[in-house]
Formats: C-alpha cells, structure tokens, sequence
C-alpha cells in the first residue's frame, strides 16, 4: 500500500483519493468520543473488508470544542480549519453550542468559515426501526439546505443594545418602519449567487442519481423578496444550466401530458407549510428538495423524525473546496462516557463520506450491515425500548455486531 496522503481536488473540481488518505476527525463533545470510536470500528472494517489491503484510511485527529478549549483556551483554533481545507474531507461528532448565551455555534462557525453552503441530508427508512408513519417506507428524500446565509448568517443584535437601537432608528427614520423598542432585531440574507450555487449542486445530484424531481422549499408568499427570490433565483439557474435536462412542473402536465421524459429532472416548487403536510401525506412525490437555511433546518430534523429519529439521520456540509460529514444530533451530555447511545447517524454519515470519495463498495457494505443488524433486533436503548423482542446493547456493541455482519455480507 502507499504511505498516507491528502485528498485533492482537480481542475474539473473531482476528487483525487489516494488508496491511504488522510482524513481528519473532530470526537466531539459529549457522546461524541463513544460514538466516534464505534464509527472509526465500522469504517476501518468496511474499507478492509471491501478493498482487503488496498486501502486504508489514516485518522488525524484535529480539535474542536470542548477538547480543544481544555488544550488551547480556543473552541475552535484556526489550526482546525486549516487543516480541514487542507485535507479537503473531514468528519466530526456534535460540538457544544450554548443556548441564548456564551460562545457562537461552532457548528454555524465552521460552515461559514469554511463556505459549506450545500447542507445534505438524505432522509430514507432502514426497516424494521419504528417510525409514527403507516408508510415509512415511501421516505426516500435528500434536503439541500442552503447553509451560510438566512437569519443563520447570526447577523443579530440583543434588545435594548445600543447597536438595535441605532437600526431601529434607521428603520423608523430612513425607511419609514415602525419597530418596537425593546426588539431584538436579526437579518435575513438570501443572495443570488448563494442560491444558484446551491440549487445547481442540488440539480446536479438529481441527475447524477437519476431522480424525478428537485423541489424548490420557500415562504416566497410571505417573504417575497428573499424567499421568493430564492424560487426565482432556483428556477432561473435550472435553465441557464440544465435547460436541456430539466422542465418545470408547468412544462410536465402541459407539454407532456404528465409523463415525466426520461433523463428529464422537473422541477418544481413548494411552500414551506404546504411542504411539511406533503412530506407526510405524499411522501414519495418528492426526491431532492433545495431549501433556504431556516426551512431546510426544520424540515431535515422533521423528516428524520419519520425514520426514526435523528439517531438515524446522517449530513454532510460540502462547498466546492471541502466537505465536512457530521453527527445531525446534539451532545447528549447526561449520556457521556456510557457507552450508550445510538451511533448510526455518525456512521451514517461517516458512510455518506465513503461515497463522496468515490469508496462505494465500502459505502454500501456499511449500509448493508447496518441494517441487517438493526433487522436482527440488536440496537442501542433509544430503538430498543420501541421494539418488541430486541436486544438492547451498548454504543461499541451495536459497532462490534456490525463488523461482524460485514464479514459475512
């Protein structure tokens, strides 16, 4: 085998993996140290199993959060972003972020920093996990959620600061807006540029993974000049790009009498609220849905609640320099250190990272043994105490059971 290297990108913006990359990793806070170490146990057997000594992966840890303010006094050293855009792929656990106080989320951090604009999130059922639906098996979706901008971009000032006093002068003054005194007062951003970069990525996956439709998520109704920008915007990058390999919905019943052509993705658009009832009545209407930051954040965790929760929902940050794979869930810190809880979304996603590299087969062995061991009714507690018959094990366990699945797959 070749001694280890980095990842690179080409002029074309592919990937160049070597048979040994190395691939940085942040634990994470919390669960994040027990779960990551039963996702290092899956993804070095997965590779093994699927490439024997033709590849490996080498782990470079890299710190952030708790970890790294015990060993820097920083949360998040600009060592770990370089060395993220350096090595180009990059996964981590859940990193604390307070609520309403104390320091920035490092998760908003690390995106923005970074220009992860595309969050993807794919969303499928893993039979026999219980779900609230009578049909989870009709969820098969992927949210591309814009990521660095919306009322996420934290452009925000407290009430009764100085700073919100002088913009709500400006609005009262200068634009003839009336706003309570005592506001919090946030902004909300939604750029051209920022929504064809990501609707185009979320097209581009469409027909690469030759699914039916990209739907456009928004309040443009409402909000008509920042989410009805991003529809327009969505709709206008679909022709100027893909014109030859999209038609709108208009386009599908009116020129072709509701017959989809094939190789053809439509593309459609949705209100947001509109949205959430028809992910849970007609599910499996919708494939890829492109969605402004807010929208995409509720709509992504409500839909992984169809499939079982957030535990089994994995999520990827990608810009066209770098890609960061993660835990979808928080730090569950009253369960640190007891080797308990589920660990699937971090695998999950740990195997999303295998198919982005272009590591299929190791990719798909992972999912495999990950269900066949859930259908063998060995889970951690969160699945457990919903399953008749299971047998509740430990984070590491559930780990162990699946290496030995894959040796057997």
């Amino acid at each position: 085998m070749e001694t280890s290297a980095r990842i690179k990108i080409s002029n074309d913006g592919s990937l160049q993996v070597p048979d040994c990359p190395v691939i940085p990793f942040i634990e994470g806070d919390g669960i994040g140290p027990d779960i990551w170490q039963a996702t290092r146990m899956v993804i070095n057997s997965a590779v093994k199993t699927a490439y024997n000594s033709g590849r490996k992966i080498s782990w470079l840890e890299t710190l952030a959060g708790e970890k790294a303010y015990q060993q820097t006094g920083n949360w998040l050293p600009d060592e770990t972003l370089d060395t993220i855009r350096a090595h180009v792929v990059a996964i981590k656990g859940p990193l604390t972020t307070p609520v309403g106080k104390g320091i920035r989320s490092l998760n908003v951090t690390i995106r923005q920093v970074l220009d992860l604009y595309a969050c993807v999130r794919p969303v499928k059922y893993i039979d026999p996990v219980p779900s609230p639906m009578k049909r989870p098996e009709k969820i098969n979706m992927v949210v591309f959620r814009e990521n660095t901008e919306d009322v996420y971009a934290g452009i925000e000032w407290q009430s009764k600061s100085e700073a919100a006093g002088r913009v709500i002068s400006f609005l009262k003054d200068e634009m003839g807006i009336s706003v309570p005194s005592d506001s919090g007062i946030g902004i909300k951003p939604i750029s051209e540029k920022n929504t064809k970069r990501l609707v185009a990525r979320a097209i581009a996956y469409a027909l690469e993974n030759n699914l039916e439709s990209v739907t456009l998520m928004h309040k443009g109704n409402i909000m008509k000049f920042t989410e009805g920008a991003f529809n327009q915007w969505g709709y206008e990058v679909a022709e100027e790009r893909f014109g030859d390999r999209t038609i709108t919905e208009d386009e599908l019943f009116g020129t072709y009498n509701g017959m989809r052509p094939e190789g053809k993705v439509i593309i459609k658009d949705r209100i947001a609220d509109m949205l959430f009832q028809q992910v849970l009545l007609r599910p499996d209407e919708y494939h890829v849905i492109a969605t402004p930051n807010l929208n995409g954040d509720y709509l992504s965790d409500a839909l992984a609640a169809q499939v079982g929760g957030l535990g089994m929902a994995p999520g990827a940050n990608i810009s066209d320099k770098c890609a960061v794979f993660e835990a979808t869930h928080g730090t569950a810190p009253k369960y640190a250190g007891q080797d308990k809880v589920n660990p699937c979304s971090l695998i999950l996603s740990a195997a999303m990272m295998l198919d982005y590299m272009g590591w299929k087969e190791a990719s798909l062995l992972t999912g495999r043994a990950l269900q066949t061991t859930i259908q063998d009714g060995t889970v951690t507690y969160d699945l457990a105490r919903q399953m008749t018959g299971a047998t509740e094990v430990k984070c590491s366990e559930f780990a162990k059971r699946m290496v030995n699945k894959m040796e057997k797959l």
